[in-house]
């Protein structure tokens, strides 16, 4: 298996990802032009977490976007259903409590978390709204909830360029950087298929999140979604 189709069956996800793992982070910084660190520090600054909470932190990966979380003293958990993700995370921060975990059936007990965060892997999930409900059914009343996806320029001319990098450059670059080039073309074709900025926060209100906004980083390459558990 070396690329996932678009029913994102999660074996097949999973594997893709178990490929791409030890390499990840730094396909990832020269594909978005090193823009990914400018969005996780827009991330840790959404969560705003604070000692003693508890955060979870899905699709967490190699644990890279649970850094910052843990540095400011929370209890951070970084689950991710690929094994060889949290496999290479805990070769780099043995530390941390990774976890595995399915997004639409997470193993943690109901209203555990004060605040739930997931960065560029909503996408990637089979059932969006069963893991919108299940981020809701682990978090506290009054807790909250983080989305960073990739989402849809609102400038036209710029979305015609874009939607050229993703089918076609960023491929191409992946094949110099990345030890799985094929997860790429599946992961351009993902952000070009998923909903927009309002469909995404109306999918986060019928999954039962309050007071849903959301604001557009890099001139909505990347939409950061916030809402909040009644």
């Amino acid at each position: 298996m070396t690329r996932a189709s678009l029913d994102k069956q999660p074996r097949e996800v999973a594997a893709m990802f178990d490929k791409v793992a030890a390499r990840y982070d730094l396909t990832n910084d020269v594909l978005s032009l090193g823009q990914d660190r400018v969005w996780r520090k827009a991330v840790a600054r959404a969560v705003d977490a604070r000692p003693g909470e508890r955060v979870l932190d899905l699709a967490a990966g190699t644990g890279t976007s649970s850094l910052p979380f843990a540095s400011a003293g929370a209890f951070t958990v970084p689950c991710d259903f690929s094994l060889g993700m949290l496999r290479e995370g805990k070769r780099r921060e043995p530390w941390l409590p990774f976890t595995a975990g399915d997004a639409t059936k997470l193993p943690f007990a109901d209203g555990v978390f004060d605040a739930v965060t997931i960065s560029f892997g909503l996408r990637n999930v089979q059932d969006t709204d069963a893991a919108l409900r299940e981020l809701l059914r682990v978090t506290k009343p009054g807790g909250r909830v983080v989305i960073c996806e990739f989402s849809h320029p609102t400038w036209e001319p710029f979305r015609k360029v874009y939607t050229e990098y993703l089918m076609r450059a960023l491929p191409s670059v992946a094949e110099a950087v990345s030890s799985n080039p094929e997860a790429y073309v599946y992961l351009a074709e993902s952000i070009r298929a998923w909903p927009d900025q309002p469909a995404l926060a109306r999918r986060l209100q019928d999954a039962g999140w309050t007071k849903v906004a959301w604001r557009d980083l890099s001139g909505g390459i990347v939409a950061l979604h916030r809402g909040f558990a009644a």
